[in-house]
């Protein structure tokens, strides 16, 4: 069985910063694809950043360009997320998610149980 654990959650004020783990464990995590979510009260679940099983290829939302970092330590089997210059609009539940690392996109089957990140004004 999969299980994704987050943390590193809590309370900030703006710009100030957070860093986000999870910790992967049933399946072999070099060769999982991780990405970050969060869902805001009232709205959907939007993709944050992704990263591919070696850490070359990463993506981002225009949201947080430039300001947030997703990388891994395959030898740790966890992946991380640096929040920099938080904003009050940043403030969600963030979840971390895996799928098999593929060239072709496929939907992503494991997910983390989440973990609150507030940015106060």
């Amino acid at each position: 069985q999969v299980q994704l654990v987050e943390s590193g959650g809590g309370l900030v004020q703006a710009g100030g910063s957070l860093r986000l783990s999870c910790v992967v464990s049933g399946r072999t995590f070099s060769t999982t694809a991780m990405g970050w979510f969060r869902q805001a009260p009232g709205k959907e679940r939007d993709l944050v950043a992704t990263i591919n099983w070696s850490g070359g290829r990463t993506y981002y939302a225009d949201s947080v360009k430039g300001r947030f970092t997703i990388s891994r330590d395959n030898a740790k089997n966890t992946v991380y997320l640096q929040m920099n210059s938080l904003r009050p609009e940043d403030t969600a539940v963030y979840y971390c998610a895996g799928r098999p690392d593929s060239p072709v996109a496929t939907p992503w089957d494991y997910w983390g149980q989440g973990t609150q990140v507030t940015v106060s004004s």
